[in-house]
């Protein structure tokens, strides 16, 4: 005879003691009482037959079969969030709606690069809540690809192009890169003449090579990396140092116009394309909120593109 499923609970309270470290505080992450959630890894455990947890200084230690576990429960839960915010959207536009009741209400979760996210959507997010009051937003800023088809969001702006089938993807444009550095920064060091001359200048550069960065190296074979005097993965710290008069980094040219003391360097020289792209899963295109935020991302976003052609 087959053995019942465990409940999702089961797998959410054994989720929140891998997060948590402890019972205790499991239990108030989820709004139970301890002996609750004592009695839901209990009876896990039993499910699969094994210690999930053993007990240690710290709190609460996974097992090797608690760490086996983690990755199918994370995705449980990320399910499970994407298909509350299906099922309360649909649901919330069914009560005092008007018309044909495509009311554009419910969470929204969107991810995008730390730069696009914290620079160039907040203005294009304030003019979709001014329209959509009912909206509401989760802004996920991480220069990692999230999976849309595992919902880790339901909407998704990229710099490298989409590779995964059942997506639906609109292409926004070009973004171009320039070198820049702060106005005073050129004052005091000069401004290099050739690509030769960054070598004896304060460059900003990357920590690690990501798949953008590999892909912009793609496109300009003959550039070789320099020694960086600032190392960083955050491209926002990347920027945040230019705009500091740190020294010399690349910066979307849309961006850099915004700054006045801004000065693109060598721009006949290096001149670097980046595409932009914005996507979801195709089973959303027919949630008005979903629908709502895709296209006014992409409307916002292609805005911001053709400022970086304008004059």
């Amino acid at each position: 005879m087959n053995q019942p499923l465990p409940s999702w609970d089961l797998y959410r309270s054994f989720l929140a003691v891998i997060r948590e470290g402890s019972l205790s505080a499991a239990a108030r992450a989820l709004g139970l009482t301890q002996p609750t959630l004592a009695r839901h890894v209990a009876a896990l455990e039993e499910a699969v037959g094994g210690s999930l947890f053993v007990r240690s200084p710290r709190g609460l230690d996974p097992t090797d079969a608690a760490l086996a576990l983690k990755p199918q429960a994370e995705a449980l839960d990320a399910a499970a969030a994407s298909l509350w915010r299906t099922a309360s959207g649909y649901g919330a536009s069914s009560h005092g709606g008007k018309g044909c009741g495509a009311e554009v209400r419910g969470t929204v979760r969107i991810t995008a690069s730390e730069v696009v996210g914290a620079r160039i959507l907040p203005a294009i997010l304030a003019d979709l809540r001014d329209r959509h009051p009912a909206l509401e937003i989760e802004l996920v800023l991480s220069n990692a690809v999230d999976d849309l088809l595992q919902r880790d969001a339901d909407v998704a702006v990229r710099m490298v192009e989409p590779d995964q089938q059942a997506l639906l993807v609109k292409r926004i444009g070009v973004i171009a890169l320039g070198m820049y550095a702060r106005r005073d920064y050129l004052d005091r060091h000069g401004s290099p003449e050739r690509l030769e001359d960054f070598g004896r200048h304060s460059l900003i550069g990357f920590d690690r090579e990501t798949p953008d960065i590999r892909a912009m190296m793609r496109r300009a074979p003959g550039l070789t990396l320099p020694r960086f005097a600032l190392r960083s993965d955050s491209h926002l710290a990347q920027l945040a140092a230019i705009e500091a008069g740190f020294g010399i980094g690349i910066c979307q040219v849309p961006l850099a116009r915004r700054n006045p003391e801004l000065v693109r360097l060598l721009a006949d020289v290096f001149d670097m394309p980046m595409g932009m792209w914005v996507a979801m899963h195709e089973d959303l295109r027919s949630t008005p909120r979903c629908r709502a935020v895709f296209d006014g991302l992409a409307a916002g976003l292609r805005d911001h593109v053709s400022t970086g052609h304008a004059g």
